[in-house]
């Protein structure tokens, strides 16, 4: 272990493109900051992005790591299949690329997927009302999320036009009695999205530990109030946020740029 997190890894920083470099790093790490926030869940769930080029090459993680070992010379770069394109001693988990496959393919805003099998998450999606009008945060996420139906571990190829039918234009989605997943033109944007999902989802656990009948839902007008105010995304705001987010992984998880 070089920082007393990572693997020794041989780095492939002079070995790629400065895109597929830059695009290493920030799917790293996203992973990071998942594993920071206690997201993760041991080796299972996954983070993917589209490396920019005409060659729809992706990379994703190495399955049987850690999030909080992940570095960006440890990725796995596959092809829209889940082929891996490049020698490596590692290997994927198919079904992780299942979902992630179908939305790179489907949308071209689809840089970076996000899905992840929180305690919260979990909890919101196997709610018969799902995500409710609690707080602050699940109104800025409300307009900007979709939902999709379990249907088992994500193994077979024909959920994938469900999943994206399901999903649409949205930028969030819950899947039901599963998880939860944020796509993002940007890393900063993928993150942001889960993060106030997260937290949405979170608070309304808390808040429902009181009862159902004592929880007090926002005002329809305060609802439509944030989706004037919201309207135009998280792209800039999440921009604002992760410089932030990145001196945070330097103190706290350095290692993931290597």
């Amino acid at each position: 272990m070089a920082d007393g997190t990572s693997p020794i890894v041989t780095s492939l920083k002079d070995q790629v493109s400065e895109a597929e470099w830059k695009a290493r790093v920030d799917l790293a790490a996203l992973y990071r900051l998942v594993a920071l926030h206690g997201w993760d869940d041991m080796i299972f769930t996954h983070v993917s992005a589209r490396i920019p080029g005409p060659e729809h090459h992706f990379l994703i993680n190495p399955y049987g790591m850690f999030f909080g070992e992940m570095t960006a010379s440890m990725l796995v770069k596959v092809d829209l299949d889940g082929n891996v394109i490049d020698k490596t001693p590692y290997f994927i988990n198919p079904a992780g690329f299942t979902i992630h496959s179908a939305i790179h393919a489907a949308r071209e805003d689809a840089h970076f997927v996000m899905h992840l099998h929180t305690d919260q998450g979990v909890g919101v999606s196997a709610n018969r009302d799902g995500l409710l009008p609690l707080s602050q945060q699940s109104l800025i996420v409300l307009p900007q999320l979709a939902y999709h139906d379990y249907e088992g571990i994500a193994l077979n190829l024909n959920e994938r036009e469900r999943l994206v039918a399901d999903l649409g234009d949205k930028k969030l989605m819950m899947l039901r009695n599963h998880g939860t997943l944020s796509v993002g033109m940007t890393a900063a944007e993928c993150w942001l999205g889960m993060f106030f999902l997260e937290r949405a989802c979170a608070q309304q656990v808390m808040a429902l530990s009181a009862g159902p009948g004592n929880v007090l839902h926002a005002p329809e007008n305060a609802q439509a109030e944030v989706r004037s105010q919201t309207g135009m995304g998280m792209g800039m705001i999440a921009g604002l946020a992760w410089p932030g987010c990145i001196r945070k992984l330097d103190r706290e998880s350095p290692g993931y740029a290597d």
